[in-house]
């Protein structure tokens, strides 16, 4: 038997999804695991759909504070030796825990294991409104993001949480800090994710927030002209 795995989720306004989500976390092939879901403020019914799991969910609430808060929370929450984390509107295959654990076993220097992300449109849109959205990715890619990555608790520890300024850019914080840190990092070849296109998809949602990025990209930059002074 491996070491428990915490599957974390953050959720806000998500009923429609949250049970998919749930339900494919319990359908994993890895055992042991927990799953934690922190609904950030929701003011739909996710945080009924999460309490209806009883005491098969770890289960946490918080005023909206957005994405990193809500993941910050999720980790304090948590009692696993490593972090897989989620967004409340996709789907792990249920091998997804199985393949990316066998990678950090075989391999006791890698910090962080990612995957390949398969994106879909999500069944109840109408053809009018799948018109609205961007189409899927023909093909199954790499992807260096949070919501498909299984981490080492330690190694999570070193790069710090997830930044609780930014609404969006989180992700591409992080691993852009968890690369200055050092964790060393591997990419399967397997889907570990199927991403749900839908018509409030967190990018949608934050529109008015988009800016941020540049701030994300900034600050790396100043991470690592920093780190480059300050070799030898």
């Amino acid at each position: 038997m491996g070491p428990l795995i915490s599957v974390l989720i953050g959720v806000y306004n998500g009923e429609p999804y949250l049970r998919e989500a749930i339900d494919s976390v319990f359908a994993q092939s890895y055992r042991p695991l927990e799953l934690v879901v922190v609904d950030d403020g929701s003011t739909d019914g996710s945080a009924d759909v999460a309490r209806s799991y009883r005491d098969d969910v770890v289960f946490g609430q918080q005023e909206n504070q957005g994405n990193g808060s809500a993941r910050n929370h999720a980790v304090r929450l948590a009692s696993g030796d490593l972090f897989a984390f989620m967004d409340a509107d996709d789907i792990s295959p249920p091998d997804r825990l199985e393949l990316q654990w066998a990678a950090l076993e075989t391999d006791p220097d890698l910090d962080v294991v990612f995957g390949h992300a398969r994106e879909f449109v999500s069944p109840e849109l109408t053809a009018e409104q799948r018109a609205t959205v961007r189409a899927p990715a023909a093909d199954p890619a790499p992807w260096i993001s949070a919501n498909l990555m299984l981490v080492r608790r330690e190694s999570f520890e070193r790069v710090g949480p997830f930044s609780e300024e930014l609404r969006v850019g989180v992700t591409v914080d992080w691993c852009a800090r968890a690369r200055d840190a050092g964790l060393q990092s591997a990419m399967l070849p397997q889907v570990v994710l199927e991403r749900r296109i839908h018509l409030t998809n967190n990018g949608i949602r934050e529109r008015e927030s988009k800016s941020q990025y540049v701030h994300v990209l900034k600050a790396a930059l100043d991470r690592r002209r920093a780190l480059a002074q300050d070799a030898p």
